[in-house]
């Protein structure tokens, strides 16, 4: 009897008839259709990967909109919407969104960034970077004459910083005396560079310093050796970094071996 038993519940099994509830396999039921906890799990995933965490509550709101979404989307259905063009046309933009993200998901997932490729473009980040960093200020004008007249006043006493405030037209460092923080001195163009390099410490130009912006009057206020991040503070940023560029490169390839007429 127990043989017998235990065989009918192996059958039913590999049968299937032992299925679980309903209640266990979708999350409601609406208008007598079944709404599966797929729809739940697909919602959470998204969720999730947008870097918020699934909290009980969140998992509750998530049952809501998937129920929400099956009450409108069987009355749409009953006005027959699903037949109209527009409908149709939205369905094919949204299908080829879908399938792009997964081509370009698929391609980050077969060409991840590796270590060697993260050294690599942090050890061209600090050789481009190392050195000195120069603290300076400056004062933007249009006119030479204006920029020579600013010089004259801050040798007879006048504070470049009040000056700065009232008449640089950089209105970035303006506002902050001239102030133009901590820098590498490649990152100005060329002709501020090299007047920039030639200053000691607590000195400005005895000239104005012309470039594309207009006349500068440039003052060095300190020099420090370049404090640059560590590796490890900076490495899901190159990485980032260099997974976009990888994309980008595979964009472009596509693009160029593609056939268009």
């Amino acid at each position: 009897m127990k043989k017998q038993l235990l065989s009918g519940l192996v059958a039913a099994a590999v049968l299937g008839t032992l299925a679980l509830p309903v209640s266990a396999q979708n999350v409601a039921i609406v208008n007598g259709k079944a709404v599966p906890k797929e729809r739940v799990e697909a919602l959470k995933q998204q969720v999730e990967r947008s870097g918020r965490p699934v909290t009980p509550d969140i998992e509750g709101q998530i049952k809501e909109e998937v129920i929400a979404r099956e009450i409108f989307m069987q009355e749409a259905q009953k006005r027959g919407l699903e037949t109209s063009a527009d409908y149709k046309s939205q369905l094919e933009l949204a299908r080829q969104a879908i399938l792009i993200r997964e081509l370009f998901a698929d391609f980050q997932k077969t060409n991840p960034v590796t270590d060697a490729e993260i050294q690599a473009e942090y050890d061209k980040f600090v050789a481009a970077n190392s050195g000195k960093e120069y603290k300076a200020r400056h004062i933007l004008v249009e006119k030479e004459a204006d920029a020579k007249a600013i010089i004259a006043s801050i040798k007879k006493g006048a504070k470049f910083e009040d000056i700065a405030k009232k008449q640089s037209k950089d209105p970035g460092s303006g506002a902050k005396g001239g102030d133009l923080d901590w820098a590498n001195p490649s990152s100005y163009v060329s002709e501020f560079t090299e007047a920039l390099v030639k200053l000691e410490k607590g000195k400005m130009t005895e000239t104005p310093v012309k470039s594309q912006f207009g006349w500068h009057i440039i003052r060095l206020d300190d020099v420090r050796q370049a404090e640059l991040p560590k590796l490890e503070e900076v490495k899901p940023q190159v990485a980032q970094q260099l997974q976009q560029q990888k994309l980008a490169k595979f964009q472009e390839d596509l693009r160029a071996k593609a056939k268009v007429e």
